[in-house]
């Protein structure tokens, strides 16, 4: 069969959260960019693979697929990754609980610190709204004190195992580390310890090795 596709740039949060989960089972797979300053994604073809005119999508030979979330685990499950853990119900259901987490409370708060930082002034030539930043750091510090407690109770955020829950931040983290408020992290030590010990995964790291590190 044909090397899976995925669509959309690959510095974007979503595409690298697919990317991660093909490392991690060794896929042969393809990044096909999508040129989102000229519009690109609001178009046909990318319309007839994602409705929404986001990204990414996915392509596994006549299957198509779009949202970062539903794909990592649908690549997990075709390679029986134990990174859901489907082979017991309480700890799957801790897994989505936290990915549950991770999207509304974790990448809710750092999406309009990443688009302040990074995209406004590198892709669109404008200034950070500090005002936007701090509002979101505010959130993503009730947000750390939540994992910081879950975190003293275990390893990882569903149990003493890693996941795709655990996984799954390492988009957002990437960016929050190189931005200039990486120094969030020092009043949360336990969380620190967690994305260190994700960050040094090898599927992250090659994910990472492959990216030019943005600075903000």
């Amino acid at each position: 069969m044909a090397p899976a596709k995925v669509y959309g740039p690959a510095m974007s949060t979503n595409v690298m959260r697919i990317l991660v989960c093909l490392e991690e089972v060794g896929a042969e797979y393809e990044v096909v960019p999508v040129d989102m300053s000229t519009g690109e994604h609001k178009r046909p073809p990318h319309i007839s693979r994602n409705p929404f005119g986001q990204v990414p999508a996915f392509e596994d030979g006549d299957l198509t697929l779009f949202e970062s979330r539903a794909i990592s685990k649908y690549i997990l499950r075709k390679h029986g990754s134990d990174l859901l853990r489907e082979s017991n119900l309480s700890e799957s259901a801790m897994v989505d609980v936290w990915l549950e987490v991770e999207s509304s409370h974790f990448d809710g708060a750092m999406s309009p610190i990443i688009f302040q930082c990074f995209i406004v002034p590198m892709f669109m030539g404008g200034a950070t709204d500090i005002g936007v930043v701090n509002e979101s750091l505010e959130k993503l510090k009730k947000a750390l004190e939540v994992y910081e407690a879950q975190l003293s109770k275990s390893k990882y955020l569903a149990g003493d195992f890693i996941s795709l829950a655990d996984i799954s931040h390492f988009p957002t983290v990437y960016y929050l580390l190189a931005s200039a408020h990486a120094s969030v992290l020092e009043a949360y030590p336990r969380v620190k310890a967690w994305i260190d010990d994700v960050m040094q995964r090898p599927s992250v790291k090659k994910v990472t090795e492959a990216l030019k590190m943005p600075s903000a």
